[in-house]
């Protein structure tokens, strides 16, 4: 598929997951075909990165539910944070493993999963909705109900991926993309590259490195660069002058730039080029 192929799947009011973690292998040129619709009244599932402050920047998101927004080697994401500070959405934000949690409830059809973590904090005072359980064994412990994180569609990234929609990861890290995509209705895989699968995936690859399989994948979109300006390790790190450009410009400013709406991902990967040779 093409990312306007999968954006034309897409609705307005869905519950959207994105992978991929802060400023680290995000699917941003899945992100970028979706800002460049009329798609809006979003409900964002999120380990937030840059896509979290381009969709509140734009105005699309209705509710975020996020354990933090961050551009990693800038804390917290600028964008995402003047929309919080307006009041432009409602957020549901929980703990990290909570968040986790939530996908494996949503991923296992179940409505929720018992948990530890976010006890004795304020995340039960910020989320009243929250509800806890008590164990039924002798134990008689409590613990929080976290509800399951179900998803109309997720979008990830992998580094590689065949056209039946297995993904391979070869970073130092998997993230949270399988239960992103085990945990929706229908899920879009983008890769730097698409293998064959009579070549497989390498002679010298572990098995554990294929991430995502088949059977939770929908559509599966060749992107090279397709994670630019957050890393996909090894084949890139992240573009630290252009994260740097985009957290300090007015959304208006960057936005028409990069992210004409009559434009696609090749104009905008032009763009930068055009705007690295400038730097020169």
């Amino acid at each position: 598929m093409s990312p306007e192929e999968v954006v034309a799947r897409l609705r307005s009011g869905m519950t959207i997951g994105i992978g991929g973690w802060g400023s680290r292998r995000k699917p941003m040129a899945l992100v970028r075909a979706l800002l460049r619709s009329d798609i809006t009244d979003l409900t964002v599932v999120s380990y937030g990165g840059p896509d979290v402050g381009m969709l509140a920047a734009a105005g699309r998101i209705r509710k975020l539910v996020a354990a933090f927004v961050t551009l990693d080697s800038i804390p917290l994401e600028p964008h995402f944070r003047a929309a919080r500070q307006r009041g432009a959405f409602e957020l549901m934000e929980v703990d990290e493993a909570m968040f986790m949690w939530g996908l494996h409830a949503a991923a296992n059809r179940l409505p929720f999963l018992p948990v530890r973590a976010g006890l004795g904090s304020d995340v039960m005072r910020v989320n009243p909705e929250l509800r806890t359980v008590v164990s039924p064994y002798e134990d008689g412990e409590t613990f929080v109900a976290m509800p399951a994180l179900r998803l109309d569609a997720a979008l990830v990234h992998v580094n590689r991926a065949d056209r039946a929609g297995n993904g391979q990861y070869l970073g130092p890290d998997p993230y949270f993309d399988d239960l992103f995509c085990e945990a929706a209705d229908t899920a879009y895989v983008s890769c730097e590259r698409i293998v064959d699968p009579a070549d497989g995936f390498g002679k010298d690859v572990v098995p554990q490195s294929l991430l995502v399989k088949r059977h939770a994948v929908t559509g599966v979109v060749e992107t090279p660069n397709g994670a630019h300006g957050t890393s996909c390790a090894p084949d890139y790190d992240r573009d630290e002058a252009f994260q740097k450009l985009y957290a300090t410009t007015p959304w208006p400013d960057f936005a028409a730039r990069f992210l004409p709406r009559d434009g696609d991902e090749k104009q905008y990967q032009s763009a930068v080029q055009a705007w690295r040779e400038e730097q020169k």
